[in-house]
């Protein structure tokens, strides 16, 4: 199948882009043949160059040039993966978010560009777009942040920089490329290096890249190749595969608009580190049964990927994405005006014997998905706080961020669902009540004198996990930041869910504080099939959340913290349900330890009042058959 690839009307300011060659389908259910010309990035407006495999110097191909021939690049930027940074974008029901781990500074800090509650802003605490993409672009598919790197500066070198450096588009090959030989770890690679402009193109299956941005001047122009006037810097080098261009300079791109799992899996992985047995550790059943990521999570042209969850503010042209929550799938809403459940095969489930309030008070998550609840709870990595596919990752199980997975708090909706959670630490500074947080590198220019203790523990911070802080020297750390930054505000470390600082006297005071409670964003995966669901089995289901100690309301979560005196503490899961009276829910609980008493005796006072009613009964009998004889004598 071959394009004709033409240019269309352009569009006014204020008026609509007409729609591409591909932003339409036309209703053929095959895949098109992606073979196209490469092209080089370019300005605002303009055409980027073709790329030829002996040009001079070789350029990085452009995935805003070589895609947008045929999509939209700003309708695709405005999907879910892109657009955290429009504050017109709903942000919906909390999620996964970015973690600043600095196990040096005992640093542990949520981020995000949504407004969920508990994460922190990465442009609040000066964290610019290139820094953010440093740390976290390894785990993206380009576009967002990565497109204003330089833009938000005032500083005139920074703006200079990134033009040698470019910005991290989005690279649509990280989900729709469907060649065994694409490596999205590439990426991680390239950023260390400063190669934003070329990352993409180092992912791909039919280039490799080399040298470093980082080592090039101020002026140096990627688009004249000049090499430094050091030589023994090497600037960024694009060498394509020959053999993989055609006539015209075109290539095959193996485009899949089904994105497989497998692309989905590189930076949504979970790993249970507190499990040994990874071999016999079971996948979704979705999966297993032959569904993959994107049946579920769809969307069109714009890229507004469903998250499928029950209550999620969707599009007016998307409400058949309703049906792929878990409700909508497997229940419906009982409306003849959508579709019916049953979607995809799902199986209907009855419910015999539950009773309706589960429904209103659980996610359906609660009983089929994440590991069950326990009194050993699981820590688990994922790819996106611990760089999971990358060279060089620490594998070791205290490596930071400790997220810890299985978690039933109240979430989305008002309702109890299994969370992870991960308890912030961090230094900052309070000021009128609202605490900002501090960049570990500046913790370390504004403590250099008191962080020198912490470096006991070099096992520990070999392993990726923070450093044991004691009293004083949480106490030195703060004067050291107070003594030079006292107009921000008085300095605090969060950790453990307390808030640490120095009172008039100089001493250590520890208290509570809403910013030091745990951050819980919820888990829909994996899902058990419905004979390993919780409540299964009638009344021995019951007992799996119903007794006196249940571990569903009462074991005891570990609160996580450097601070040796906080280490042994725990809460109780309940505590993270403030819709349930803890006390309320022990006596209805403890009730339930009476309950087959309780129905053995309602049993025998049954049989008890059967017997009497039967006795009375042929009493009665006895009588009536005297009065019938007395009549017909």
């Amino acid at each position: 199948m071959g394009f004709v690839i033409g240019i269309g009307p352009l569009s006014l300011p204020g008026q609509q882009a007409p729609p591409k060659l591909g932003d339409q389908p036309d209703g053929n259910r095959s895949l098109p043949v992606h073979v196209i010309k490469l092209r080089a990035e370019a300005e605002e407006g303009e055409e980027g160059s073709v790329i030829a495999p002996d040009d001079e110097p070789v350029l990085p191909f452009s995935l805003r040039q070589t895609c947008g021939e045929c999509h939209s690049y700003q309708k695709i930027s405005s999907g879910w993966h892109f657009n955290a940074l429009d504050p017109c974008v709903p942000a919906g029901r909390s999620g996964q978010p970015w973690i600043l781990v600095d196990p040096f500074t005992a640093t542990q800090l949520p981020l995000s560009y949504r407004p969920w509650p508990g994460t922190y802003n990465p442009e609040d605490i000066n964290l610019t777009a290139k820094k953010f993409v440093k740390l976290f672009g390894r785990h993206m598919p380009g576009g967002g942040v990565g497109d204003i790197i330089g833009e938000q500066s005032d500083d005139p070198d920074a703006v200079l920089r990134a033009l040698v450096t470019g910005k991290m588009e989005i690279n649509c090959l990280s989900c729709h490329d469907g060649e065994p030989a694409h490596n999205q770890e590439e990426c991680a690679s390239q950023l260390a290096k400063d190669n934003f402009r070329w990352a993409a193109t180092a992912t791909c299956g039919f280039a490799e890249v080399s040298g470093s941005a980082k080592d090039m001047p101020d002026m140096w122009d990627p688009f004249l190749g000049e090499p430094p006037e050091d030589p023994k810097k090497k600037p960024p080098q694009v060498e394509y595969d020959h053999s993989r261009f055609l006539k015209d300079n075109k290539v095959f791109i193996d485009v899949r608009k089904q994105v497989p799992a497998q692309r989905c899996y590189f930076c949504h992985s979970t790993s249970d580190v507190t499990c040994a047995d990874h071999v016999n550790q079971d996948e979704d059943v979705h999966m297993k049964a032959g569904l993959t990521c994107v049946d579920c999570h769809r969307n069109g042209i714009n890229h507004a990927i469903n998250r499928s969850f029950e209550g999620e503010q969707l599009a007016p042209d998307n409400m058949g994405a309703a049906t792929l929550s878990c409700k909508g799938c497997h229940l419906g809403d009982g409306s003849s005006a959508k579709p019916i459940a049953g979607r995809l095969g799902a199986p209907m489930p009855e419910h015999k014997g539950i009773p309706t309030v589960h429904f209103n008070k659980l996610t359906c998550t609660a009983c089929h998905s994440g590991p069950r609840p326990s009194n050993t709870f699981h820590y688990v990595k994922t790819s996106r706080a611990h760089a999971l596919g990358t060279k060089g990752v620490k594998k070791d199980k205290e490596t930071l961020p400790h997220i810890i997975s299985g978690v039933y708090a109240e979430g989305w909706g008002g309702k109890i669902g299994p969370h992870k959670l991960v308890w912030p630490a961090f230094w900052g500074f309070l000021q009128e009540g609202q605490i900002t947080p501090i960049l570990p590198e500046t913790v370390k220019d504004f403590a250099g004198k008191a962080l020198p203790e912490i470096k006991a523990n070099l096992e520990q911070l070999k392993a990726g996990n923070w450093a044991k802080l004691t009293p004083e020297v949480i106490i030195n750390i703060l004067k050291q930041i107070g003594s030079q930054e006292s107009e921000k505000g008085k300095p605090v470390y969060i950790s453990g869910g307390k808030l640490h600082r120095l009172d008039e006297a100089g001493k250590l005071v520890v208290e509570e504080n809403p910013a030091a409670q745990p951050y819980t964003w919820p888990l829909a995966h994996n899902v058990r099939p419905a004979s390993q669901s919780l409540g299964i089995g009638g009344a021995a289901g019951c007992a799996h959340c119903h007794t006196p100690d249940a571990a569903f309301f009462f074991a005891q979560v570990p609160v996580d913290s450097p601070v040796e005196a906080e280490q042994a503490g725990s809460i109780k899961m309940v505590e993270l349900q403030p819709g349930i009276d803890a006390l309320g829910i022990w006596a209805f609980n403890f009730s339930f330890v009476f309950r087959p008493m309780m129905k053995i005796t309602v049993l025998l006072a049954a049989g008890v009042l059967a017997l009497i009613l039967l006795w009375y009964g042929m009493r009665a009998l006895a009588y009536l058959s005297k009065v019938f004889s007395g009549n017909n004598q």
